[in-house]
C-alpha cells in the first residue's frame, strides 16, 4: 500500500496464491480494501481460497505464461513465489509476464544473502554449490527443497537482472538488526521515473 499507493479503481493481479485457510498465506487478499479488484492466479483450482475470498476473481494458470493482455492490470503482485519457479530463465519468464501484463509490479523474495534460509531454517546451506546443497538438504530431512525447480534463492542483483532492459526497477529491503531478510523489486513498465525518485522514495535504477 505504501510503495504502490493503489486506488479503488486499480486492477490488481496476484500471481502465486495458495489454496489454504490460513489468511496469512494470502495476506494481500486478507487485508486489501478492494478485494473485488483482485485477480488471483494459481496453478490448480483453489476451492478453499475461493470460499475464503469470494470477491476475488480466480484464474488457474502458470505465472510464466499468463492468459492476459498487455497492461491489462495496473498492479502486479507476487510474494515469495519467484524462488520456486525453477532456473533463472524460468524466473525471468515470470518477471517478463508480470511486466507485460501489469503497469506496476511488486515482487518479493527472501534474500539469499541472509545467512538463514527461511524455508529450511538451516544456516549457510543455501550458499553451497547446488549439488552439495541438495545432498545436505537430504541429510537434514529437507529433501523437498532440493533441486532448482523447488528452491532457487535470489540476491538483490539476481532479481534486478531478471527484468527486461529499459524497465525502471528499484529494490526495497526489509531488515532485521540491520541485515536484509527480504528483497522487494518495484518496477514501472510504461514510464521512466526521474532520477530524483518518486514521492521522496529511493531513486530507480535501470535493469540494464
Amino acid at each position: 500500500m505504501r510503495l504502490l499507493a493503489p486506488d479503488p479503481a486499480d486492477r490488481v493481479l496476484d500471481v502465486g496464491v495458495t489454496d489454504t485457510a490460513w489468511r496469512s498465506s494470502n495476506f494481500l487478499e486478507a487485508g486489501y480494501p478492494w478485494p473485488e479488484r483482485i485477480t488471483a492466479v494459481g496453478l490448480e483450482p483453489m476451492p478453499t481460497f475461493e470460499k475464503l475470498f469470494p470477491s476475488v476473481h480466480v484464474v488457474v494458470a502458470d505465472g510464466r505464461e499468463l492468459p492476459f493482455g498487455r497492461y491489462e492490470f495496473d498492479i502486479g503482485f507476487s510474494n515469495a513465489v519467484i524462488e520456486h519457479v525453477g532456473s533463472r530463465e524460468e524466473q525471468r519468464r515470470l518477471v517478463t509476464e508480470l511486466v507485460r501484463t501489469c503497469r506496476r509490479v511488486f515482487i518479493s523474495t527472501p534474500n539469499a544473502a541472509f545467512p538463514i534460509d527461511p524455508h529450511t531454517l538451516l544456516p549457510f546451506v543455501h550458499w553451497l554449490p547446488r549439488r552439495l546443497r541438495d545432498r545436505v538438504l537430504f541429510w537434514f530431512g529437507q529433501g523437498r527443497w532440493a533441486g532448482e525447480s523447488n528452491l532457487n534463492p535470489l540476491r538483490a542483483s539476481d532479481l534486478v537482472r531478471l527484468f527486461p532492459d529499459g524497465v525502471g526497477v528499484r529494490v526495497v529491503r526489509q531488515r532485521v538488526l540491520g541485515m536484509t531478510t527480504v528483497i522487494i523489486a518495484v518496477a514501472e513498465s510504461d514510464e521512466r521515473p526521474s532520477a530524483e525518485g518518486i514521492r521522496g522514495r529511493p531513486t530507480w535504477h535501470s535493469s540494464s
